[in-house]
């Protein structure tokens, strides 16, 4: 099985690109699900029914999310909707609305929030053992989209999680690591997949607002940045029978226009 996750995916140029460039991708590459974390896609914070829908007519099977889950207030009803595959936190607290993980065919995609340098939520590691041991019937691939600052805590998930599911990929912080692999016990890792968006930001935004903000450490307007976007992606390959990865690369492309 051909899997695509596709990195934080960044307001309407990273809407755009997605609509340009996915279907033919699949088509290329022969995908059989594609994943993208989309906390972003609604004006760079959170998603809204209209830009969810967008993203799911143009290719994506399941959404992701993060800490910006809440930012848009009109999806928090749909969040349980069957016909809205997105996916936020699974270590939110309980009772909150949404799912933490959400089964499609044979894959099981579960969203992780990181605690260092963010803010307080239930543990992921703990979060992600209740899971696993809670499953009547376990899937034969898991796919986790840990959604995260800190690059150790990124990494000791990878090696914790390693050999119980098939892939822990980073998202959160919009810059690509070079550290594709497949682990020991056969999971496919990379720290952070990037960003789906415009190329001329920082991290998404546009540049002043970031840097007037460091300059002046005052509150400071941000908006999407602009110029052609790009999308960052990882392509993961799982033999079903066993879970295990068998593959892992890189995929950026630029937008065509």
């Amino acid at each position: 099985m051909k899997i695509l996750v596709i990195g934080d995916i960044v307001g309407r140029p990273g809407r755009q690109i997605i609509h340009e460039l996915l279907h033919g991708l699949r088509r290329q590459y022969t995908i059989d699900l594609v994943i993208a974390n989309g906390e972003n896609a609604a004006g760079g914070f959170g998603l809204t029914v209209k830009t969810s829908r967008e993203l799911l007519r143009n290719g994506i099977d399941v959404l992701t999310s993060g800490n910006h889950i809440w930012a848009q207030k009109e999806i928090i009803p749909h969040l349980d909707d069957d016909d809205m595959p997105i996916v936020r936190p699974l270590n939110y607290p309980p009772g909150v609305p949404g799912r933490g993980y959400l089964t499609v065919g044979e894959v099981m995609v579960v969203n992780l929030l990181g605690r260092t340098f963010m803010d307080s939520y239930d543990c992921p590691f703990r979060a992600m053992d209740a899971l696993l041991a809670g499953l009547e019937k376990k899937p034969p691939v898991i796919m986790v989209d840990f959604h995260a600052e800190a690059t150790s805590e990124k990494i000791a998930m990878g090696r914790y999680l390693d050999g119980r599911v098939s892939a822990v990929v980073g998202t959160h912080t919009h810059v690509g690591t070079i550290d594709t692999k497949i682990l020991p016990g056969g999971t496919a890792y990379v720290t952070d997949i990037g960003m789906t968006g415009p190329s001329d930001s920082i991290i998404g935004d546009e540049p002043e607002g970031i840097m007037q903000r460091f300059l002046t450490r005052m509150p400071h307007p941000l908006s999407v940045g602009k110029g052609k976007p790009t999308l960052d992606a990882v392509l993961v390959e799982v033999d079903t029978n066993t879970g295990r990865a068998t593959g892992i690369e890189r995929i950026t492309r630029e937008a065509e226009g």
